[in-house]
């Protein structure tokens, strides 16, 4: 029991580490990109290192961990959702918006992980659970459909959509990935995802990489990529994957909450994004959508409704 109960500490510490560095990469991936690497460039990037390191570790470390032919469908589903769509989406959306505001729309993760639940779990959704996706929902609509500065540029919309498909995908990945993580040892897991995302990326990105002019990058940007690399890619998806074999995917993505402060902090701090009544009004009503989705069915507010209508 005492064992268990440290397991569950140390995943809830390797969540907050990666959201840590998820919501400082906002600021950092926004400063690379367009002037130094394209949004396909630094995808493929991103997934090359973190494949490699994956696989290097694999092999040195761990051992190579056979992998059940029935489960390649999973595998593949994981890799897709988790890593191509998600990384795709998040960096052209990043590219057309701002740190701020794709933190914002980042945290509707766990109304996305309830609405995957209630259409492929068959998980009961009551009303307070309905009334929160909306109000959530609105919250980033009013994102998408709010004009952008001239500095952002005119594709403010698109990359606002992006980064909501972007959440999507990745509510998906935590959904399909969660047997995974409890069946295989998490370098298994993720040796495997980004093996079926590099594959799948290569054709949208390799132009763009082997055509980056390499010796115009100053070495500060140098170090910012290095940080994406190694911090919100490898380092979070690995501890983000140890720490699902211990608690559940909606608690992994209730931590989502945090990475709005963080990216604000960082952005105000670097000059990169300033807060403005927009995005605290989105914030509000995507933290307030999503605490109502988070709700549980013996909650106050639900047990509140239930003696209202009485």
């Amino acid at each position: 029991m005492v064992i268990a109960s440290n397991k569950r500490a140390e995943a809830h510490l390797a969540i907050i580490l990666a959201n840590i560095m998820f919501g400082v990469n906002y600021s950092v991936a926004k400063g690379v990109m367009p002037n130094y690497l394209s949004p396909m460039a630094f995808t493929l990037l991103r997934v090359i290192t973190a494949s490699g390191l994956f696989w290097l570790i694999s092999m040195v470390g761990t051992g190579n961990e056979k992998v059940s032919v029935a489960d390649y469908p999973r595998f593949i589903a994981s890799g897709l959702f988790g890593i191509s769509f998600n990384q795709l989406l998040f960096l052209n959306g990043l590219n057309y918006s701002t740190p701020i505001e794709s933190s914002i729309i980042s945290t509707l993760n766990p109304a996305m992980v309830m609405l995957i639940a209630y259409f492929v779990l068959s998980e009961r959704v009551n009303t307070i659970k309905i009334l929160g996706l909306v109000i959530g929902a609105s919250g980033a609509l009013v994102l998408i459909l709010s004009k952008g500065s001239v500095e952002i540029g005119q594709h403010h919309a698109l990359g606002n959509l992006m980064l909501f498909l972007n959440t999507l995908f990745y509510a998906f990945y935590l959904v399909v990935v969660k047997p995974l993580m409890l069946k295989y040892k998490p370098i298994t897991v993720m040796k495997g995802v980004f093996a079926v995302g590099l594959i799948s990326l290569l054709p949208f990105g390799v132009y763009d990489l082997a055509t980056t002019q390499w010796n115009i990058i100053p070495l500060p940007i140098y170090a910012s990529i290095i940080f994406v690399l190694l911090g919100p890619t490898f380092l979070a998806y690995l501890l983000n994957g140890w720490g699902l074999r211990y608690v559940q995917a909606s608690t992994v993505s209730i931590y989502i909450y945090s990475q709005p402060v963080i990216a604000a902090l960082v952005a105000v701090t670097t000059g990169t994004d300033t807060l403005d009544t927009k995005k605290i009004t989105a914030a509000v009503l995507v933290f307030t959508g999503v605490y109502l989705v988070s709700q549980r069915s013996d909650g106050w507010m639900v047990r509140l409704l239930a003696r209202i209508r009485s």
